[in-house]
């Protein structure tokens, strides 16, 4: 399939069987081994063989582009209306929506599906069933736009050159209480949340919900959109391919070979289960980052030579870009991250050490505790048919010259490579340890942080091809 892309591993030392949390549904259980983990005391779950692909929040997934034969009426349509210009943010999030990662979200939130979201971390449906949803996806307006929109049913969502990308239907105005909404996603008010800094602490006091109409499919023309599978696309590839369980892993960093280890790792112990194909989501977050993460081009060829150099196997592992905004608010924005993929067909999410966290804005320390995303994951409402992998700490052994499992027997064997020795590292020209990232991945780094130092001297850099 011309639009994905795979990589290859290496297969690691074995370990013990993995842990499990929450108790999927299963519509055929199979007569296989059962694996189960203690959380806490008298906390114990299980997890069992599943036929086929989970099924999408709300049992449908959701697709908000309008059908060709529609789209000059909708285009005509939104000529006549008043408009409201997007940010790249909010193009992202309409992405997010128009494809069904939101399912059954139907357009940005009106206030019901707001509180729900802030206060709850899920949204009740009409049947009374519960879905997660963790994070706010809202539309911001001020008050000149407000009064623009005046008595309207209905507004035109434009992009920054007026092309109009979507019709908000039946909306819904309410206040946008911004402190509330930040202290209740991350935990704090406290200045410096990237996120936060971006796209709502200067954004507008309204937000304007309703459901929406797409008029066309989300392009970036950037040479990336080959790797933009939606959920649709995705649950199609994973059916062509046979698989019985898809594991998803979400990453923003590039690739080295503890990230290797523990996904090959997590294919093992899924085939000793029982499983006969596991595949393989490795699904890097494609939209907003914050300024220090390295972009998401210069990861995607950085993927590109993981590949070259033999990391990661293609006939067990789909790569492609999820179009999310990044929020860094740690044990809430993980949950979002795994309902997600519960609408891309994965019935395994790996979690590892503060998921969707970062440093303190203000202090040397992380602004979440590292273990909190993976226990909030285990108890999420609306997460109980995905199964939560929490992965084992992996650093550069010493004596083997190469990643593995960290062994607390012998910490003095072992050397923990942090994401900032790693830009240290690639900053200064200087190799890491042989064995703790392939040589051409490794290479598209020391160019990167090259290119940084080209544009702070005054010279441009080159576009990177992928």
């Amino acid at each position: 399939m011309a639009t994905i892309s795979s990589l290859f591993l290496k297969t690691p030392t074995p370990t013990q069987p993995f842990p499990k949390t929450h108790k999927p549904h299963f519509s055929t259980p199979l007569n296989l081994p059962r694996s189960s983990r203690k959380l806490g005391p008298g906390s114990v779950t299980r997890a069992r063989i599943r036929c086929g692909l989970i099924e999408p929040d709300g049992g449908k997934l959701v697709n908000l582009v309008v059908e060709e034969s529609q789209k000059a009426q909708i285009t005509k349509r939104a000529l006549s209306l008043a408009q409201i210009k997007l940010s790249k943010i909010d193009i992202q999030w309409v992405h997010v929506l128009s494809e069904g990662w939101a399912s059954p979200l139907k357009g940005f939130m009106r206030e019901s599906e707001f509180l729900q979201t802030l206060h709850f971390n899920s949204t009740r449906l009409e049947n009374g069933s519960v879905v997660n949803m963790s994070v706010p996806i809202v539309l911001a307006i001020d008050d000149f736009q407000k009064n623009q929109i005046g008595g309207s049913s209905r507004v035109t969502l434009v992009d920054d050159k007026n092309n109009p990308i979507a019709i908000l239907n039946d909306i819904e105005i309410y206040k946008h209480n911004k402190e509330e909404r930040i202290a209740r996603t991350w935990g704090t008010t406290v200045l410096g949340l990237p996120y936060a800094d971006e796209a709502i602490i200067n954004a507008g006091n309204w937000l304007i919900g309703g459901d929406l109409e797409v008029i066309e499919p989300i392009k970036y023309n950037d040479g990336l959109d080959r790797f933009r599978l939606s959920p649709a696309e995705l649950r199609d590839e994973f059916t062509r391919r046979n698989a019985d369980a898809v594991f998803a892993f979400q990453l923003r960093n590039p690739v080295h070979n503890g990230h290797a280890l523990l996904m090959t790792d997590t294919r093992r112990r899924l085939l000793e289960m029982g499983y006969k194909n596991p595949v393989l989501l490795l699904h890097p977050l494609g939209g907003y980052t914050k300024a220090d993460d390295v972009p998401l081009h210069w990861r995607m060829k950085q993927h590109e030579k993981v590949l070259e150099d033999g990391v990661l196997d293609p006939e067990t592992t789909v790569v492609s870009i999820f179009p999310s905004p990044m929020h860094y608010a740690g044990p809430t924005e993980v949950q979002w991250h795994a309902k997600a993929r519960i609408n891309a067909g994965a019935n395994f999410y790996i979690v590892g050490r503060d998921p969707a966290g970062m440093g303190h804005p203000l202090e040397k320390r992380d602004l979440y505790d590292a273990d909190h995303g993976k226990k909030v994951l285990s108890m999420a409402p609306g997460l109980e048919r995905l199964n939560i992998l929490p992965f084992r700490v992996a650093a550069y052994d010493k004596t083997q010259n190469k990643m593995v499992f960290f062994d607390p027997s012998r910490p003095q064997d072992f050397i923990f490579i942090s994401g900032t020795k790693m830009r240290a590292l690639a900053k200064n020209k200087e190799s890491p340890p042989d064995g703790f990232m392939c040589p051409g991945g490794w290479k598209v780094l020391v160019e990167y942080y090259d290119s940084l130092a080209s544009t702070e001297n005054g010279r441009i850099p080159q576009p990177v091809p992928v």
